[in-house]
């Protein structure tokens, strides 16, 4: 599922300028990933270090003359390269302060862009149509310049891309209603011509965005009214030069994105890979009127994949460099990273399994059920090997000492100097070697804090359990001493870590996360991954309405008369037929947000439903609706089409919610059929099962369709020429 994450903000824009347009003319990539030179639409250039939101150098123009041309980076000479006064290229270095005395050259015709790949030499676009490498124009700057294009022929968009280790200039054209594309090969050089189709009367292209992929030149293009289209083009079919003439080219409609009531005004779609897009300035599906968002779509599935509103104007403007998205709107210029994982069927449903993507794991020394039977290993997380990397760093301030020795300073030594000497244990290059001691230490560490009540070292027990050579049945007492303690964080951390703890320990976790208060619960500091998943949850008020995977809001009154049974139906009134149609399902999460990440943490402990069940009856009842609500709120979210579900992030999967209710259901199904506040929860559960019923049973059908497909047996014989197209929807 693809993901917008927090954005920051690189620069403000001009504010005289921000009430028609941004006043910023275009973004380039730099000499690399972490810098790019904006140029805005009067007289500067600014280069900024975008990951410390600051800028390393600018170059202005002098007064009354103004940058018709965004400035480019030439990585061969290390040079910036932009057009003053349609005429005028100026080429500068990094160290030049003064723009008006480095190099300059007055051409002959008015220039429209100069462009310029990633090692390769900057190329100049005229406004006629006309191409030229710089050092062969800056050779001589009065050379004659054809003109390409028709009379009343304007240029609308131009970029460069590199095709087969071949650069095109690719622009687009407008004529009395006509748009037209351009693709032009440098060295040998060719010019091919094409027709776009039509659309509405009166209606152009609002913004183009191009890609190459599989032999082809994609061009996608959006329109006023939502349409988003798709024209592809061979570049083995590039090699001869129509010149004038102009081929029609076809298209495919990729998406008719909602636009509300009228037309789109500043809007823009920019292709990310070859299955997402990127749009801004189209109104969200199920926000109200008068808000601006960016979101991803998928186009091979039709589905939005993710959102975020944008304060301020929007002027439909977008650029993407290093998956990051760089969006002017209101006063600011903001910086947002996305990603944008494979696209597959499973990842449209929100149902691809997590997959972690540390750079380094460490390798689990506790053995599991997992790890004999199916060899996996578990993932560590990001906060681990961050704490780990720092302890490993930290220098003994003591000679060492042996683990005897350790133990023997634990059972009498003040708590200061239990920390500073276990630290400076585990700070030792041979800690794998300390494995067989580690469970000793934490043991006589919960020994002597159960038994003494003014001794207690949670840094030093967090420690220990980032090491990964502990699991619950060599320290059995730690969880429930963090428990008496009040240390969730340390909890946290267990259930995240100890692949065996029981069923029972579970359950008390659950019935502690749950009895205490927000308010005591948002004092506790977390593990940031999980905190994060749960921040974007509640940030988002309202999902979509519609159909979303598997479950549609808008038939659950139909759910409920079925779940009466006997096909009964239920007689409402006109004013709860009103209210009904006019407000969603409610979303608001029923916990606090701390609270909401350690029931998380419960959700995704393992467990056996035997073992389990028992424990779960120690619940009270309106503890049990509580939790019953959560996960109403969980699923709700997960079924929005822009599922806020992160595969960097930790976070529960729908199978572990779905197991939960049931888990719930099972255990607590009398008391709740006898309890009033729970009858229309309970329909609302009732629903939920069922569309995820509904969903299991189609995809059955899918998947027996393909193993039938995979039963037919090819025939040897298919003749001198066969074609064999299979098509499933």
């Amino acid at each position: 599922m693809a993901a917008l994450y927090e954005g920051y903000t690189l620069c403000g824009l001009v504010p005289a300028q921000t009430l028609s347009n941004s006043g910023i003319q275009g973004i380039e990539a730099e000499r690399d990933s972490d810098h790019v030179v904006v140029t805005d639409s009067t007289r500067s250039v600014t280069l900024y270090k975008v990951s410390d939101q600051k800028p390393l150098g600018s170059w202005t123009v002098k007064q009354g003359q103004t940058l018709t041309c965004s400035a480019v980076y030439n990585s061969q000479t290390k040079e910036y390269v932009a057009v003053s006064d349609n005429k005028v290229v100026r080429v500068w270095k990094e160290e030049d302060i003064l723009l008006d005395k480095a190099f300059k050259a007055t051409v002959s015709s008015d220039v429209w862009r100069v462009h310029c790949v990633s090692g390769g030499e900057p190329v100049v676009l005229f406004q006629r149509g006309a191409v030229r490498l710089l050092d062969s124009l800056l050779s001589a700057p009065q050379q004659p310049i054809e003109e390409v294009l028709a009379r009343e022929e304007t240029i609308r968009w131009s970029t460069i891309l590199v095709a087969d280790s071949q650069q095109y200039v690719i622009f687009t054209t407008e004529q009395t209603g006509n748009n037209f594309l351009y693709l032009h090969r440098l060295n040998p050089n060719t010019l091919q011509r094409y027709r776009l189709e039509r659309e509405e009367p009166g209606l152009s292209p609002l913004s183009f965005s191009a890609s190459y992929r599989d032999k082809h030149i994609c061009l996608l293009y959006l329109y006023p009214n939502g349409h988003m289209y798709q024209s592809l083009v061979s570049v083995r079919g590039l090699g001869v030069d129509e010149g004038a003439q102009a081929l029609q080219l076809p298209r495919s409609l990729l998406l008719a994105l909602p636009v509300g009531e009228g037309l789109l005004e500043a809007a823009s779609a920019l292709v990310l890979d070859e299955a997402h897009v990127a749009v801004v300035g189209v109104p969200h599906p199920s926000a109200g009127a008068g808000k601006d968002f960016l979101c991803i779509w998928n186009t091979n599935f039709q589905t939005l994949q993710a959102g975020k509103e944008m304060a301020g104007k929007i002027y439909g403007q977008l650029w993407t460099f290093s998956n990051k998205l760089f969006i002017p709107h209101g006063k600011i210029l903001s910086v947002i990273p996305y990603e944008c994982p494979k696209s597959s069927l499973a990842s449209a449903l929100g149902k691809l399994r997590q997959a972690k993507t540390e750079k380094s794991q460490a390798p689990a020394f506790i053995p599991s059920w997992n790890t004999i039977l199916h060899g996996e290993t578990t993932q560590p997380s990001r906060a681990m090997e961050t704490r780990k990397m720092r302890t490993n760093r930290k220098t003994q301030s003591s000679p060492s000492l042996t683990i005897d020795q350790v133990l023997e300073i634990i059972k009498t030594a003040p708590v200061e100097e239990v920390q500073k000497e276990v630290e400076g244990l585990l700070s030792r290059a041979d800690v794998q070697d300390l494995q067989p001691s580690v469970g000793q230490l934490a043991s006589t560490l919960v020994s002597r804090s159960l038994a003494d009540p003014t001794f207690y070292t949670p840094s030093t027990l967090m420690q220990l359990v980032h090491t990964q050579f502990l699991c619950h049945s060599v320290c059995p007492d730690l969880v429930l001493l963090a428990l008496e303690k009040k240390d969730y964080f340390l909890c946290q951390l267990c259930l995240q870590f100890f692949p065996d703890i029981p069923e029972a320990v579970t359950c008390a976790c659950l019935k502690s996360f749950i009895s205490m208060s927000d308010v005591d619960a948002e004092k506790v500091n977390l593990e940031p991954d999980s905190v994060s998943f749960m921040e974007t949850l509640i940030a988002r008020e309202r999902g979509q309405v519609g159909f979303q995977n598997g479950f549609s809001p808008t038939s659950l009154d139909e759910d409920r008369s079925e779940a009466l049974g006997g096909g009964g139906t239920i007689i409402k009134t006109r004013a709860e037929d009103k209210e009904k149609t006019s407000t969603p399902p409610e979303q608001s999460c029923p916990v606090g947000l701390n609270k909401a990440v350690l029931l998380n943490e419960v959700l995704m402990t393992a467990y056996s439903d035997t073992f389990l069940l028992p424990h779960l009856k120690d619940l009270s009842s309106p503890h049990v609706i509580l939790f019953f609500q959560y996960l109403q709120f969980l699923y709700l979210k997960y079924s929005q089409d822009a599922s806020p579900q992160m595969h960097v992030l930790r976070s529960p999967s729908l199978s572990q919610i779905m197991d939960w209710v049931c888990l719930l259901l099972d255990a607590h199904f009398t008391v709740l059929v006898m309890t009033p506040e729970a009858k229309g929860l309970l329909l609302n559960l009732h629903s939920f099962v069922k569309s995820q019923v509904r969903l299991v049973s189609e995809l059955g059908k899918i998947e027996g369709s393909l193993q039938e497909l995979n039963k037919i047996k090819v025939k040897e014989d298919v003749g001198q020429y066969s074609i064999e197209v299979i098509e499933l929807f």
